[in-house]
């Protein structure tokens, strides 16, 4: 995005790629990939730069007034951020961990009926992972609540969900593919005699 400055004083914006007209002129869509950084200083053609946005999740966010830079001859836009509800977040997050473990856990509901209807057990790794799915979610969950405020919940880590054992089984051999394929190509030819 760019645009077209008089005086310190913002005229219009021009959207790279299109075309658009300024004081009579039709300017085409390439025009600012093809024109030279002169051609743009003499129609007071500048960057727009954007700030930072707070996550949207978090932060009811707004755009300040776009203003001109003359120290750094660009548009600066930035944002203002006013935090949510915190006890609001609070249960959504928690009710989105509790979907996500639920999410997870469903495929492999079945070993745990099975194993129910026939007397049997549920394979050790695989109850092992259920358990860590659920402690995972019990632990994120104790995160959560323990937030005073709306940037301690922003800025919490990304929840690691343990892998199950069938992932773990995929990347052990997509691994020893890899040491395989390093033997290979790191043999030598053969010597001729």
């Amino acid at each position: 995005m760019f645009a077209i400055v008089q005086n310190g004083i913002i005229i219009m914006y021009v959207q790279a790629g299109t075309s658009w007209t300024y004081n009579g002129v039709q300017y085409p869509p390439q025009w600012i990939a093809q024109s030279t950084q002169a051609q743009r200083n003499q129609l007071g053609l500048v960057d727009v730069v954007y700030g930072p946005q707070a996550n949207q999740q978090y932060y009811w966010v707004s755009q300040d007034e776009p203003v001109y830079n003359a120290q750094t001859n660009t548009v600066d836009i930035n944002y203002t951020a006013t935090p949510k509800d915190l006890d609001q977040l609070k249960v959504q997050q928690a009710a989105q961990i509790n979907q996500t473990a639920y999410t997870i856990l469903l495929p492999t509901d079945w070993m745990v009926v099975k194993a129910v209807e026939t007397q049997g057990t549920v394979e050790p790794d695989w109850n092992t992972w259920r358990q860590s799915i659920r402690t995972t979610a019990d632990e994120s969950r104790a995160a959560v609540e323990a937030c005073t405020t709306v940037d301690e919940l922003a800025n919490l880590p990304s929840i690691q969900w343990p892998p199950s054992p069938e992932q773990l089984a995929q990347i052990a051999a997509q691994e020893a593919l890899n040491v395989q394929d390093e033997g290979v190509e790191g043999e030598e030819p053969a010597q001729q005699g």
